[in-house]
């Protein structure tokens, strides 16, 4: 292995760094690990390329996290922070169920406008959704409230006018950007967990 950076144990920690620092722009976050690569490569230079004289660099170096934390620092970012699974899947839900719930005779509105607003609460407190997915997921979210009445109206206007199917398939399609929202908060979650470095 003629290049350090190819060994294993630091592969393995630049890749930490790299999950650790993914809200940071792209040019800085290039920058960092380009500046970590040169460092490492420089340092393991004339010397045996052993896992011990590795380990040493790297806790130079400090932990994947502490290198993260920082940067994320000089941005004027705070590190994300995961939460527990279930929180999440249970904002997730709320935010999925409340065009639906809405739909139920009676009670229906009130659940589904409190569902949505537990949801959109939740999802703005978390510190695990950087501001851009927020701004995105609240766009998806909310976008129901205005879809289902704009292909409603679009059905009325056809020769047939709105009918039970036709308004059925207009809630259907204007529900398609809750799951979607869902869906993205979901993988973004689970990014932030598998990128909690230890410290």
């Amino acid at each position: 292995m003629n290049n350090p950076v190819d060994h294993p144990l630091v592969r393995a920690h630049l890749d930490a760094v790299a999950r650790g620092t993914a809200t940071l722009p792209p040019e800085r976050r290039r920058e960092l690990l380009a500046d970590l690569r040169e460092h490492i490569e420089v340092s393991l230079t004339d010397v045996p390329l052993d896992d011990d004289a590795v380990r040493s660099v790297l806790a130079q170096l400090g932990t994947p996290r502490q290198i993260a934390d920082a940067a994320l620092a000089e941005e004027g970012q705070t590190p994300p922070t995961p939460e527990s699974t279930r929180w999440t899947s249970v904002t997730l839900a709320l935010a999925v169920l409340a065009l639906p719930v809405s739909l139920v005779p009676v009670a229906g509105p009130v659940l589904g406008f409190a569902a949505a607003v537990v949801a959109a609460v939740r999802v703005t407190r978390s510190r695990q959704w950087t501001r851009r997915e927020k701004r995105q997921a609240a766009v998806l979210m909310v976008s129901p409230l205005l879809l289902v009445p704009a292909i409603s109206m679009a059905f009325a206007l056809l020769p047939t006018g709105l009918t039970s199917t036709s308004l059925l398939t207009a809630c259907a399609l204007g529900f398609c950007p809750s799951p979607i929202a869902a869906l993205r908060l979901s993988r973004a979650a689970a990014r932030v967990r598998t990128a909690a470095l230890p410290a």
